[in-house]
């Protein structure tokens, strides 16, 4: 008996600790599903005819389907200092990167989507809606793993992209917003960040691209000023591994603002 009760208590102890074992995996893997990716689009266009075309693409069919499908707070921008026709952004966020896979079969088998998107989606190869469309995966960053979208009011927004001289430079500029503070303090003096994105697919690789936005241009400049004399950005920037001399080869910064149909 004595034998029969502690094969029992054997039994139930590993049982016990299996299930833990699954709880602390199924942990794991929600929190790691936790941390957002985002599609990041350029479209290239011609004229203000593919302009139209692509803004009510998104407005009548790509966002309500999108939205049906859980991706909240779509952006869509147009340059605020275009040099010719305008490009138009569009930002496109995911909860995890299964949602990202399997997004265009889904549109695809939508019947309301296929019919408000036609203009976009049949257009002929005569008269095209866009000229190209490129785009970027990005991984949300672990001290911001999700978009904050901003109040809505007249702003604009600048979209950041840091290219790095090599894959460790890249990483070490992560570690520079995710464990040094820089994210926080963006936060802290105001920025408004959106987003924060590890380019994972794309082009200019190795990147990272973050999303900031102001009241206006005079906010802008002032809030880079009170950046570049904040103790605390001086502070982490004086650190010799963090230099930019060594992370960052070049910067591109764009103005933006958001079009009638963008939900950012």
């Amino acid at each position: 008996m004595k034998r029969r009760s502690f094969l029992k208590a054997s039994a139930l102890t590993a049982a016990a600790a299996g299930i833990s074992t699954q709880s602390s995996m199924a942990s794991a893997i929600k929190e790691k599903n936790s941390t957002e990716f985002y599609e990041l689009r350029t479209y290239l266009l011609k004229n203000q005819t593919q302009q139209k075309l692509v803004e009510d693409y998104f407005q009548n069919a790509a966002i309500p389907a999108l939205n049906k499908l859980g991706c909240k707070h779509i952006g869509v921008f147009t340059e605020l200092k275009p040099e010719g026709q305008t490009k138009i952004y569009a930002l496109i966020p995911f909860s995890n990167l299964t949602d990202f896979l399997n997004v265009q079969e889904k549109l695809d088998l939508d019947p309301v989507y296929l019919e408000k998107g036609a203009p976009y989606l049949t257009a002929p190869a005569t008269e095209p809606a866009y000229e190209r469309i490129e785009s970027s995966l990005l991984k949300a960053f672990v001290h911001m793993p999700k978009m904050e979208v901003p109040k809505k009011s007249p702003r604009i927004f600048e979209l950041r992209r840091y290219e790095h001289p090599s894959e460790s430079a890249g990483k070490k500029k992560l570690e520079m917003f995710n464990d040094a503070g820089e994210v926080d303090i963006f936060k802290k003096l105001g920025f408004n960040p959106v987003f924060f994105g590890e380019v994972i697919i794309g082009d200019h690789r190795p990147n990272l691209t973050y999303m900031i936005t102001f009241d206006d241009l005079d906010a802008k400049a002032a809030h880079w000023k009170a950046f570049g004399s904040d103790p605390e950005w001086k502070k982490v920037s004086s650190i010799p591994d963090y230099s930019d001399a060594k992370l960052i080869t070049h910067i591109t910064s764009t103005l933006l603002q958001p079009t009638e149909a963008s939900q950012v």
